[in-house]
């Protein structure tokens, strides 16, 4: 079966996103190496527009609608950096947007969604189905539905992160990214597949939040109960059924962190490489800190620090391991 999105797609999205969101810096961290024993380049979502690489998907999407579409307006649904960046698409395009948040939704996620002229309908994440009740609001209100990963727009316009890795380090051996839903990776990992077939990808997932690494070992999409981890933006119950199919062909394997390998990881981040992420953009990090990256010394390493947006509460609850 033909996968929903190919090179040519990111291509695509890239050149409709130019000039309308940030080139992001590909950063390394001497400090990192040492201790990993890889050359790691971090390609830094967390300093991209909303804080998280997920403006890339919804503005791509947004752009691709008509302009009837457009005026109708949009309905995300997220736990969070998805919320944003619908959001912002929907006020960099002209329209109006809804957003399905969970009632756990950090404090600032919700504010920052409010703050880019979304209206915000909450909903529990144990006992109701968002999806579902995004579903009845599209019904309801004629608006479209701008999902966060199953969407062929949104995995293309998240390809695009890993089309600037490539075009600043060509010769990477590895690639890592966080696995919720799959878009950033089903994306990333076409990118990667098709400019440098050899290079091995790895998502990574919360050992208690790991639906894609139980999917893997089943060899199909498996469901989970709603999972407790720190990395909220990983919480999801099984990947999706567009990126699911992708990933699986174009990963090397699923790797599992621990919270607190995550919030080591945050923490050594910040204090030696002076860079800010949220507990989802420290998973991928933490999976090469503790050495569960299966690739030798001396290896090329990309990773994509996938976003930003931390509570000051959490971040200070991390930092002083209280």
């Amino acid at each position: 079966m033909k996968n929903a999105i190919g090179i040519e797609d990111v291509r695509a999205a890239a050149a409709r996103l130019k000039g309308r969101i940030h080139r992001t810096p590909v950063i390394t961290s001497r400090s990192f190496d040492d201790l990993c024993g890889c050359s790691v380049f971090f390609k830094c979502e967390n300093l991209q527009r909303a804080g998280a690489f997920k403006i890339r998907g919804a503005l791509n999407k947004l752009l691709t609608l008509t302009a009837e579409e457009r005026a109708r307006g949009v309905v995300g649904f997220s736990s969070g950096n998805h919320a944003q960046g619908v959001a912002l698409a929907a006020r960099l395009t002209g329209a109006s947007a809804i957003i399905l948040m969970p009632t756990d939704a950090p404090a600032l996620k919700v504010a920052a969604t409010k703050g880019y002229g979304a209206e915000v309908v909450y909903y529990d994440r144990q006992t109701e189905d968002r999806e579902a009740r995004a579903t009845d609001l599209v019904k309801e209100t004629g608006r479209v539905l701008v999902p966060p990963y199953d969407d062929p727009a949104i995995m293309a316009g998240q390809g695009t992160a890993a089309l600037e890795l490539l075009e600043d380090v060509p010769d990477l051996d590895a690639l890592l990214t966080p696995m919720g839903g799959g878009g950033l990776m089903a994306g990333c990992s076409t990118v990667a597949k098709a400019l440098r077939p050899a290079m091995q990808i790895y998502g990574v997932e919360a050992d208690t939040a790991n639906d894609t690494y139980l999917s893997f070992k089943q060899g199909e999409r498996v469901t989970i109960a709603p999972p407790p981890t720190i990395a909220d933006g990983i919480r999801n119950l099984s990947p999706g059924a567009l990126t699911f199919p992708i990933n699986k062909q174009n990963l090397a394997g699923v790797l599992l962190v621990s919270d607190k390998e995550i919030s080591e990881a945050l923490r050594f981040l910040l204090l030696r490489c002076k860079i800010l992420v949220e507990p989802t953009g420290a998973v991928s990090p933490a999976a090469v800190l503790t050495g569960k990256l299966p690739m030798p010394a001396g290896s090329r390493v990309g990773v994509v620090l996938s976003g930003g947006n931390i509570d000051p509460a959490l971040l200070a609850e991390i930092l002083t391991g209280s």
